[in-house]
């Protein structure tokens, strides 16, 4: 008897006390339907619309029409033993991820869902937004009839003809994959991976490509884009120059980041500038100008970009997706209520000078400056010059010389 007790005893200091039983799910998880954020959501819809849209980051119409477009692709079927989350939960959830920020830990208190079932229902929502709303509101234009009204809305906004839209690129921010080195470490001293964007006229992405390392961190990063490869092989369907104005090339603008193209337009160097240089890089400036407020608005409207996201970098890339996808959507959906008018940088024609939007300043760290010299085309050069002749000729805007002399 004693010697069964001293093993008994044995046995207890090597395994410790018997610890609780381990549940499947905490019972306060369990009692979603009473305790989570979907109850205020309900309370919200009755009498609270404009704390409902600052919720969702969208009215109440545009959540409902972008829950019918993803509700087949998300929903899952109940089992006997539990309920499946619904699809109107899931979007919510994953609304409320990109617009602020939080970690799955921290989400896990309003949505009352666990984090590791955040961790597979967030990435696989912003997977289905993206490949339900690209057809639609992210699509590059693929024939001449299309890329010519592109240019036309551009000429007609932006005073800049034939362009078929403004390039750039921004560096989101991550957390250091496992066993990566220093392969996503960028110019900056984080680690990050590169979102390649053009923008259209609207400040809509029309093209974005997400996933190369941030140690790229020159314009070279497009030549990683399928969009840059069409270019090369001359297979975008481009206008040509006798359907342009002035029969000059159908061009793209970019900035110093990357390299001078016969379809890529970018700033004369900042040296020794003459009047006519100094023009051209205005107007282009001007043109490109969207981009930069496009990953403004981005930025400020969706927090996640205001953070280090810890996730796998093929989890991010669709998070990313689905965020530019969303944009567009709430862009054309409503106009006023996403990107008001005092969120972009407009001209002050009187005074010369440019005025910086009233929004949230941009999280997002840009593309390394004057670091691309290279030159793609021989004729390359000569296109920039053609531009130039004609902004200061029979393209010139009455207002364009205020800007040059202030600057």
């Amino acid at each position: 008897m004693l010697r069964r007790k001293r093993c008994a005893m044995f046995i207890l200091s090597v395994l410790g006390e018997p610890q609780e039983k381990r549940v499947w799910v905490k019972s306060w998880l369990r009692d979603r339907e009473a305790s989570s954020h979907i109850s205020l959501l309900r309370e919200l819809r009755l009498s609270h619309h404009e704390d409902l849209t600052n919720y969702l980051r969208m009215s109440e119409e545009n959540f409902q029409k972008l829950l019918n477009l993803v509700e087949i692709r998300i929903t899952k079927m109940d089992t006997h033993l539990r309920q499946a989350i619904t699809a109107e939960k899931r979007l919510t959830a994953t609304l409320r991820f990109l617009a602020m920020g939080q970690s799955f830990e921290d989400l896990k208190f309003p949505t009352q869902i666990s984090p590791q079932a955040l961790g597979k229902i967030i990435p696989e929502t912003c997977r289905q937004l993206y490949l339900v709303l690209k057809d639609s509101y992210l699509k590059l234009p693929n024939s001449e009839e299309e890329w010519q009204q592109t240019g036309k809305d551009f000429k007609n906004r932006w005073n800049f003809p034939n362009c078929g839209g403004a390039i750039d690129g921004k560096h989101i921010r991550i957390k250091k994959p496992p066993n990566s080195g220093s392969y996503f470490y960028n110019y900056k001293g984080f680690c990050s991976i590169v979102l390649m964007a053009i923008v259209n006229a609207d400040y809509q992405f029309i093209y974005v490509n997400i996933g190369c390392n941030g140690r790229v961190s020159d314009g070279g990063v497009i030549e990683c884009t399928g969009f840059y490869t069409k270019l090369l092989n001359k297979s975008l369907n481009l206008p040509p120059n006798s359907a342009n104005k002035a029969n000059l090339n159908f061009v793209f603008v970019a900035d110093d980041a990357f390299a001078l193209h016969e379809n890529v337009l970018k700033p004369y160097p900042q040296r020794q500038l003459t009047y006519d240089q100094r023009i051209f890089n205005y107007r282009l400036s001007r043109a490109r100008r969207i981009v930069e407020n496009a990953f403004g608005i981005l930025s400020s409207r969706f927090r996640i970009f205001h953070t280090e996201i810890n996730l796998n970098p093929e989890k991010i890339d669709f998070i990313v997706l689905a965020a530019c996808a969303l944009h567009n959507f709430l862009r054309k959906e409503a106009k006023a209520l996403y990107m008001p008018s005092n969120s972009l940088d407009v001209e002050d024609i009187d005074s010369g000078e440019v005025i910086r939007g009233d929004r949230v300043e941009d999280q997002l760290v840009g593309l390394r400056q004057g670091y691309n010299r290279q030159v793609l085309c021989e004729n390359a050069k000569d296109n920039r010059d053609n531009y130039k002749k004609y902004f200061v000729g029979e393209g010139a805007v009455s207002w364009q010389n205020k800007f040059v002399t202030n600057n």
